[in-house]
């Protein structure tokens, strides 16, 4: 199972990607994470102690690693360099392992939306593309409001997106932008996911006005994520009532995704 998680930013993808990611570890799965929003929480909400976030970096960030693969330094214009470089190496090498989940960071670089060609570009989208050939039993991205990672060749190894939104029109209209963008390149199995619920008045809105996705579960409105954030413990440990909905919401992910709902 390959899973893109996205959404407006602060809509709780992270959280969702914490929970999934552990409650298919605790399962017997084997699960990597991926952390490929600009500004990584990832490792935090899957509760990582710091001598192990330490040991984290970036892959955006390892200038000398780039430099290595690609044959130039990042932030360089112009000149040749590798634009498919070896990356088959770097996921276990550079990610860490906590409770069964093996956590990598992408780290911050333009990914092809707005015509960045630079050795740190080249080396992420080829990894990016790897990570999608891997045999990993469970691979789950925490990607940022976009489709930019996924290309027309690598469309097809993502199981489906998850698409994270609050119950506001605001983030309603992220997820039809997320679906048109999504569409363009192919990739046609997209859920909904509502987080941050009170109410069955704010369920029923969503599904009234879904831009023409299914909804695969809800999350409910709950402190406990700010407390488990703030004292560094893992969110699927802290808040038993979202441990609850993801493990729902993960039951749904084996059935068939709904024929009315797949974007011709």
């Amino acid at each position: 199972m390959k899973l893109a998680i996205s959404g407006k930013g602060g809509v709780g993808k992270t959280t969702l990607s914490a929970l999934l990611a552990q409650y298919f570890a605790d399962q017997g799965k084997d699960v990597l994470a991926v952390d490929a929003d600009p500004s990584p929480c990832l490792a935090g909400a899957l509760g990582l102690p710091a001598e192990l976030r330490e040991k984290l970096s970036p892959i955006a960030e390892m200038d000398q690693l780039i430099e290595e693969r690609t044959g130039a330094k990042p932030g360089t214009t112009g000149g040749f360099f590798t634009i498919n470089p070896r990356v088959d190496d770097i996921p276990d090498r550079f990610s860490v392992k906590y409770r069964d989940v093996r956590l990598l960071e992408m780290g911050s670089v333009d990914l092809g939306g707005s015509g960045c060609i630079c050795p740190e570009s080249a080396m992420l989208k080829t990894l990016f593309t790897h990570l999608l050939f891997r045999d990993d039993e469970v691979l789950i991205i925490d990607m940022y409001a976009g489709v930019e990672h996924l290309g027309r060749a690598t469309v097809d190894f993502v199981d489906a997106m998850i698409v994270v939104v609050e119950p506001t029109q605001r983030s309603l209209g992220t997820a039809a932008q997320i679906k048109s963008l999504s569409k363009d390149i192919g990739l046609n199995r997209l859920w909904l996911v509502g987080n941050k619920i009170r109410t069955e008045e704010e369920i029923e809105f969503l599904q009234a006005n879904s831009p023409g996705l299914p909804l695969l579960g809800t999350l409910p409105m709950d402190l406990g994520v700010l407390d488990a954030d703030r004292i560094g413990v893992a969110v699927y440990d802290h808040v038993p009532a979202l441990k609850g909905s993801a493990e729902m919401i993960a039951a749904k992910l084996l059935e068939p995704y709904p024929k009315e709902f797949i974007q011709e």
